[in-house]
């Protein structure tokens, strides 16, 4: 009789698909060690068919208008932080896609969207990525700067799509029909593809800005009004240095709140 480590290790090296063969030959074995073993893999079956389910769920659009050809979701990062540009993203993801754990990004683990980001860029038909700084912010406002990042990301794209599946906005200057979904993120998986490859790019991006300007903690708040952040600023407006190349700016909408900061490197 082999030992349950044995046992163990036999189910840890099998594909899923073995299991049911694997359960037929140790159902007799009444050892609650095997018999646990059993039913976590069991749990562990159930799990990846509820997962299935859920991406079908979020196949609606794609079923919708698959008839038309290439389907695209968009969607784009940082609209909300303090610091550093806004990112947008087209994916392309072939009608035939079976990528698991697709969703908001903001609602995955950032290891979970680093796994993401390679399986899409390895799978999509084709990835667009657009962005603007936080001068061009400044200069057209940041609706403004992010449909342009949107439409510079369908440019980039290397096959035309006929159908945009959009989250939530409808972009202007663009010829391609458009569906607007309100948290289109959680219910395509072209938008969530688009909103992982988006999310994960630019948090690059401010892992980056972290190693110039460590002070603001860029590698964790990702540009976002943090309270390490917020601390740094009022410390910065306190004591500024004349030694740094980085001023900000502040700008004030009409509800008297901050609406965007911009950093800019001075040369």
């Amino acid at each position: 009789m082999k030992t349950i480590a044995e046992i163990k290790a036999e189910f840890a090296a099998a594909d899923m698909s073995s299991y049911p063969a694997l359960y037929e030959i140790y159902k007799e074995d009444t050892r609650s060690g095997v018999q646990k073993l059993i039913a976590q893999c069991r749990k562990k079956e159930a799990a990846l068919e509820a997962e299935k389910q859920r991406i079908e769920n979020m196949k609606v659009y794609e079923h919708k208008y698959e008839h038309l050809g290439y389907l695209c979701g968009i969607d784009e990062v940082g609209r909300g932080p303090l610091a550093g540009p806004v990112v947008a993203c087209a994916v392309i993801l072939p009608q035939d896609s079976r990528i698991l754990y697709l969703n908001d990004s903001k609602k995955l683990s950032a290891s979970k969207r680093e796994e993401l980001y390679d399986v899409i860029m390895r799978e999509a038909v084709s990835v667009g990525i657009g962005m603007r700084s936080p001068e061009r912010i400044d200069e057209i406002n940041i609706l403004q700067a992010t449909y342009e990042a949107m439409r510079e990301a369908v440019s980039k794209l290397e096959v035309v799509p006929q159908l945009l599946l959009n989250d939530a906005v409808t972009i202007p200057q663009i010829t391609i029909p458009q569906v607007p979904i309100i948290k289109g993120d959680a219910k395509s998986v072209s938008i969530a593809a688009a909103s992982i490859v988006a999310k994960v790019t630019r948090d690059r991006m401010m892992e980056e800005y972290d190693k110039v300007f460590p002070e603001y903690g860029f590698a964790s708040n990702k540009g976002y009004g943090s309270a390490d952040h917020i601390a740094a600023l009022k410390k910065l407006r306190r004591n500024p240095d004349p030694q740094k190349d980085l001023y900000y700016t502040f700008h004030i909408n009409s509800r008297k709140r901050v609406t965007i900061l911009q950093y800019t490197a001075i040369h």
